[in-house]
C-alpha cells in the first residue's frame, strides 16, 4: 500500500476484522439465495482499486468471488458488441464479479487516449445507462465506486512504483502519458457522472488520498448497501476420529528440507 496513513498497519486490520466477517455473512447470503453482485472499481492510476479487491477477494471463496480485470480488446473483440466482452464476465447465481475497471473504459481511459472517437464515447454515455438498468430489472445487484485521489498523492505512488523492483510491473507507457492528462481525467469522470450516475444505478465516490481509510470506506458502504445478511449456520455433525491422529508417512519421496529460520 502506497503512502501515508493515519492508520498503522495493526490499527488497520484491526479495523478491518470485523468487516471481513460481515463480508463473509454476505458472501453466504448471495450464495445461499441465488444472488448475481457485480462491484465496479474505476479510478485514477494508482488510486488503489488494486488493493481494494484483494481486500475483498483474499477474504471470499474463490469458486464464488471472480476477478475481472481485462486487457487491452484482442481485433476480434473490437468488432464485437462493446459490452460483449464484459458480459461474459458477469455472475452466475450465488456469485459475485469484482471489475477491476469496466465498460466505463470507454469514458475514462479511451476517451482521454483518443481510443476511441469522441462521438463513441459519447454514444457510450447514451447506452449505458440502459444496459445497467435492464440488469438490475433482471435482478443484478450494481454497485459502482469511483476512487478519488488527488494528483501529488498520484505523482508519490507513481514514483514508488518506479523505485520498488516488485512494483515496476505496474507501470506502463499509458501511465506516463496519463500523468500529463489530470485534468483531462477530471472531466471525463465529471461528464460520466452527469450521464450515468441513476437511481437504479448509482456511482459512489471514495477518497483514497488515504488508501487504509479509503479501503474500510469502500468495504463499509458495500456491506451497508446489501440487505441484512446473516443467516443462521446449520448444525455439522463432527464425530471424533476413531483412531489417534496419525503422521504423514512417506515412502517414494519425501519433503524437502526446510528453510532455516532464525
Amino acid at each position: 500500500m502506497s503512502g501515508d496513513s493515519i492508520l498503522t498497519r495493526h490499527e488497520y486490520e484491526q479495523l478491518l476484522e470485523p468487516h471481513t466477517k460481515e463480508l463473509s455473512d454476505a458472501a453466504r447470503w448471495i450464495a445461499e439465495t441465488g444472488q448475481r453482485l457485480i462491484v465496479i472499481f474505476e479510478g485514477r492510476d494508482t488510486a488503489g482499486k488494486g488493493g481494494s479487491i484483494d481486500m475483498i477477494a483474499r477474504n471470499l471463496n474463490p469458486r464464488q468471488c471472480h476477478v475481472a480485470a481485462l486487457p487491452a480488446p484482442s481485433p476480434r473483440e473490437q468488432g464485437q458488441w462493446y459490452f460483449q466482452r464484459y458480459t461474459q464476465h458477469f455472475p452466475s447465481k450465488g456469485e459475485i464479479t469484482l471489475f477491476d475497471r469496466s465498460w466505463y473504459n470507454r469514458a475514462g481511459v479511451e476517451k482521454v487516449m483518443g481510443y476511441c472517437t469522441p462521438q463513441e464515447a459519447e454514444a457510450f454515455l447514451q447506452q449505458v445507462p440502459e444496459f445497467e438498468k435492464h440488469l438490475v430489472e433482471d435482478g443484478f445487484l450494481i454497485y459502482k465506486y469511483w476512487l478519488c485521489c488527488d494528483q501529488q498523492q498520484q505523482e508519490e505512488r507513481f514514483k514508488a512504483r518506479l523505485e520498488n523492483p516488485r512494483r515496476r510491473w505496474k507501470l506502463s507507457p499509458v501511465d506516463i502519458d496519463s500523468r500529463t492528462r489530470y485534468q483531462a481525467y477530471t472531466e471525463a469522470r465529471e461528464r460520466m457522472l452527469e450521464a450515468t450516475h441513476k437511481p437504479w444505478a448509482p456511482w459512489t465516490l471514495v477518497d483514497f488520498n488515504d488508501q487504509h481509510v479509503g479501503r474500510l470506506t469502500l468495504l463499509r458502504d458495500l456491506l451497508d448497501r446489501l440487505p441484512d445478511t446473516q443467516l443462521p449456520y446449520p448444525a455439522i455433525d463432527w464425530p471424533p476420529l476413531a483412531t489417534k491422529p496419525l503422521k504423514e508417512q512417506f515412502d517414494v519421496l519425501k519433503p524437502i528440507p526446510n528453510m532455516q529460520v532464525d
